[in-house]
């Protein structure tokens, strides 16, 4: 009976400790297009005050496990996370023909940071948010959208890029960006030749925008995804991109020490 009694506990217990991660889907729209984000918080912290908001925009692959994992761990840590839908009900794929279609008509136009800002906007809806602590971080794809987004002057204050394109600032970001920018690429990542990352600090440091770039020895393009080799080798894109295990691992734990940063004193 005791022994049966201490199981029904601790199964309780346990229960509970996994309770406190709350994720959902969450559907909203943009001009008519209906998309659905994926929210995640700990429960047990935000039942003690409003936290930091993370807007998380995925890889051109769309909303799709990964990114809704990374999303859990933010919340883990303590901040409430939303992924961002770029192309419309949550939809996802794998195949990189698929992908660069729906990412087509978003890259180096407005509507790229238009369709983030929807995300936003439904980030900030979320009532344990605290309105004074945004971020956003984007993958890839994402990467570049959360550059786009902070040049319209978004109330962020900072972003993190992981391997994402190079979207180079405007002359009008000038005096207009509130974010500041952490950069994190793959040193050999051939899809974003260091010229282009190049022109993307120079025109950061004529905007008057703080940043950091950071380069990962011996990481190719997508180096947080552990997908990422199996989806090489099934769709003809090996040598182009790559899991790195300390790439991925030390640029997860300088985006933290950049949160801690940017949130100080807000």
């Amino acid at each position: 009976m005791k022994k049966f009694l201490f199981l029904a506990i601790a199964f309780l217990f346990i229960d509970r400790m996994e309770a406190k991660l709350i994720t959902k889907s969450v559907a909203y729209e943009d001009r008519g297009t209906k998309l659905q984000g994926y929210v995640a918080y700990d429960d047990e912290k935000t039942a003690t005050g409003k936290v930091p908001g993370i807007l998380v925009v995925p890889e051109w692959w769309g909303v799709n496990a990964y990114v809704k994992n990374r999303a859990d761990q933010l919340a883990q840590l303590g901040y409430v996370a939303f992924v961002a839908d770029m192309y419309g009900d949550g939809k996802s794929t794998e195949d990189p023909k698929q992908a660069g279609e729906w990412a087509g008509p978003f890259e180096g136009k407005p509507r790229m940071a238009e369709r983030a800002q929807a995300g936003l906007d439904q980030l900030q809806k979320i009532l344990s948010v605290d309105q004074t602590k945004l971020a956003a971080i984007g993958f890839c794809f994402g990467g570049s959208t959360v550059q786009a987004l902070a040049y319209t002057g978004a109330p962020l204050a900072g972003i993190a890029s992981f391997h994402g394109g190079p979207v180079p600032a405007p002359a009008s970001a000038a005096g207009k960006v509130k974010a500041k920018f952490l950069l994190m690429n793959g040193a050999i990542d051939k899809m974003v030749p260091p010229e282009k990352r190049n022109e993307l600090e120079k025109s950061l440091e004529a905007a008057g925008i703080d940043y950091q770039s950071i380069d990962y020895a011996g990481a190719l393009h997508a180096f947080t995804n552990p997908n990422a080799d199996r989806v090489a080798r099934e769709h003809g894109m090996t040598g182009m991109i790559a899991y790195n295990e300390p790439a991925a691992r030390r640029s997860w734990a300088q985006m933290q020490t950049f949160f801690q940063e940017i949130f100080a004193g807000r």
